[in-house]
């Protein structure tokens, strides 16, 4: 039978919590960054205790997207010619990933190196990045998809059995003394990899808090990094508000201070802060968002018990190695001899959900079918574990407003049009 109810892909879960703690923020009569952005990142970089000594040091900087945190983590490396490294500067990146993941390689001038991912993982083909690292490599962009920690066991292996090739180029990269891991975590706040979370494993990780991901502050992201040897978390806290604010000394909260009024601009950079609104929502989800994650893990269970009898294949989000944060239930679709579905048969799929009430996504068109990387000269017939997995892929609803009933609903529907396709 088909779903009478409308549901939608992802809509935000915002409750009383989060509009009182607004409220309270508008009347505060403080509403750009100041103290509840400073409290937001004392609260993330406690819970995932990133400096490892369970202090709740401000190792973590809140700003206005993910995309933004990417880049300032690239500026603060020196990678690319917009950031005091050399324009031959290469950063390796999944091609199975959206633009986000890759654009800032180029915002910082530098070269994204884009790899297949595996044949049957959308993990990039870590033969391939080992393979891909060369003297010019300054980085790599792992993509935790959907929740999913990636294997950074083997990453960190690669960066290290890399380090004769690494030629750095300034004190950060010469502190580090390899290849930095820049992980890109849009998707992955509160997952866990064999005991540590996500946050704390990267040299630098890049969270999301977009309208549609699972925390949320309308717009906005965190930045957080591991201590690096000879490098000051505090010099890199300081270093990150001057390239989120155009460069400026002091911010509006330090300049109230009575006789205070005179700040400098020491460089010519950027302005992506996060407000205190915006901060206030995040504090809201924060009180909220364990339950959260345990009710994603409700619905991901469910839909596993129900669609692996099918052939339909899904994400590993819980295994004895990780948990992960149950962005997104990506799902592949094969015939029952095995050889998937091909787009025109996905398509259908997707229009007879909508057809019954059910909005699905797709995550994600691979980067070289798009004009831009097109530009720079990728094809996708040069990434065909990317084109395969992204032909059958159907991305079904996933998000804490959902209720059993709509579980039900999207699983009967789910299996019901699948079949007729398999």
């Amino acid at each position: 039978m088909e779903s009478k109810k409308t549901i939608p892909f992802s809509p935000p879960d915002i409750s009383d919590v989060e509009i009182e703690q607004v409220v309270a923020a508008l009347k505060s009569g403080w509403i750009t960054t100041g103290p509840r952005v400073k409290e937001l990142e004392k609260k993330i970089a406690a819970w995932i205790d990133v400096g490892e000594t369970k202090k709740g040091t401000p190792r973590c900087v809140c700003l206005n997207s993910q995309t933004a945190c990417a880049e300032l983590a690239l500026h603060l490396m020196g990678i690319g010619a917009a950031s005091g490294g050399c324009a031959e500067d290469e950063v390796i990146v999944p091609a199975y990933t959206y633009t986000a993941s890759a654009s800032v390689i180029c915002h910082v001038g530098a070269k994204p190196v884009l790899i297949d991912c595996q044949k049957d993982s959308l993990e990039m083909d870590y033969d391939a990045v080992e393979r891909a690292v060369n003297e010019h490599t300054k980085a790599i962009i792992p993509v935790d998809l959907g929740g999913v920690p990636c294997d950074y066991d083997r990453i960190f292996a690669i960066v290290e059995k890399s380090r004769s090739k690494f030629h750095p180029c300034g004190e950060m990269q010469s502190s580090l003394g390899r290849v930095a891991v820049l992980a890109d975590t849009a998707h992955a706040l509160g997952a866990e990899c064999k005991g540590k979370m996500i946050g704390n494993i990267a040299d630098f990780s890049s969270f999301s808090f977009h309208a549609v991901k699972n925390f949320t502050t309308g717009e906005g992201g965190a930045l957080t990094w591991r201590p690096i040897d000879g490098v000051s978390d505090d010099e890199l806290y300081h270093k990150l508000q001057l390239l989120s604010l155009h460069g400026q000394s002091k911010d509006a909260l330090a300049k109230t201070q009575v006789g205070a009024w005179e700040y400098d601009i020491v460089d010519t950079w950027y302005k992506c802060n996060m407000t205190d609104v915006a901060a206030a929502i995040g504090l809201g989800q924060f009180e909220r968002y364990p339950a959260m994650l345990d009710r994603r893990e409700q619905m991901i269970r469910r839909y596993d018990a129900a669609l692996a009898p099918l052939g339909v294949r899904s994400l590993p989000h819980y295994t004895k190695d990780h948990r992960s944060s149950g962005h997104l239930y990506i799902t592949r679709v094969f015939r029952r001899d095995g050889t998937p579905l091909d787009d025109a048969a996905r398509r259908e799929i997707i229009v007879r959900m909508a057809e019954a009430g059910i909005a699905c996504n797709v995550h994600y068109k691979p980067l070289p079918m798009h004009t831009a990387y097109k530009k720079l000269g990728y094809d996708i017939q040069d990434f065909p574990n990317a084109y395969a997995h992204f032909v059958n892929e159907i991305t079904l609803p996933l998000y804490t407003r959902l209720t059993d009933e709509d579980v039900t609903t999207i699983i009967e529907n789910y299996t019901r049009i699948v079949r007729l396709f398999i």
